[in-house]
């Protein structure tokens, strides 16, 4: 299939995620969050790891240049086997042009970035109504994806719960994050030519097919049906 080298962005809810893993397995490429190569750094240790741990057990933001430092491992461990899937980073316009260093000086061109486009009441409305499992952590929502029965989980019978953090205030903020820090990697991309935007408001799976269709392949989903 060649080397697919892509960077997801979209605001959070926008289902990057969902769809990036879609992508990932459709084209056989690892799906990579910065999340998950922190994990990883700080499960085998050294300096660098353990850095970028003291932010993240404060619950702040791993600094730059420490994520690219953790990005840049992942490249010289894996880049070059298959391509990725980068999904969500790069954050900032300082990562995206360090990126951009790390690529080109091992040849590795991106070939495709993806914005997953949704406007804010669509994501408040994803957002302020999601609940989650308690026990399982299967994910429904007040209107969209309801229950059979009313609080409780349809897999395992846990309590549905709404996570704390799932606030209209501290959503807006977070969406006020990422319009302040991500839309210059929006630009950035665009400039360069790279940029797609995928029109991601109504049903994720719709988001999903289209990216599907984009790649000229049809998802798991649609086969299933």
């Amino acid at each position: 299939m060649g080397h697919h080298r892509i960077v997801f962005l979209g605001p959070p809810g926008s289902g990057k995620g969902t769809a990036a893993m879609e992508l990932s397995a459709a084209l056989q490429v690892p799906h990579v969050s910065t999340g998950e190569m922190f994990r990883e750094a700080i499960r085998r240790g050294g300096p660098l790891a353990e850095t970028a741990k003291g932010f993240i057990d404060k619950g702040q933001l791993v600094p730059d240049e420490i994520t690219v430092q953790i990005v840049r491992l992942w490249l010289d461990e894996r880049g070059r086997e298959r391509g990725f899937i980068f999904d969500g980073f790069p954050r900032t316009l300082a990562q995206a042009e360090a990126f951009e260093r790390l690529l080109a000086e091992r040849n590795l061109p991106l070939t495709a970035v993806l914005l997953l486009d949704v406007s804010e009441e669509e994501i408040l409305e994803r957002i302020l109504g999601r609940l989650s499992c308690e026990k399982c952590g299967a994910l429904y929502h007040v209107t969209r994806v309801r229950p059979k029965l009313e609080g409780v989980c349809d897999k395992c019978g846990g309590k549905l719960i709404k996570r704390a953090d799932d606030t209209e205030e501290t959503v807006r903020e977070r969406l006020r994050w990422y319009e302040q820090l991500t839309m210059d990697v929006v630009r950035y991309y665009e400039r360069q030519g790279l940029l797609t935007r995928v029109d991601g408001n109504g049903i994720k799976d719709h988001a999903v097919e289209k990216v599907m269709v984009l790649f000229g392949l049809v998802s798991r989903r649609a086969r299933a049906s």
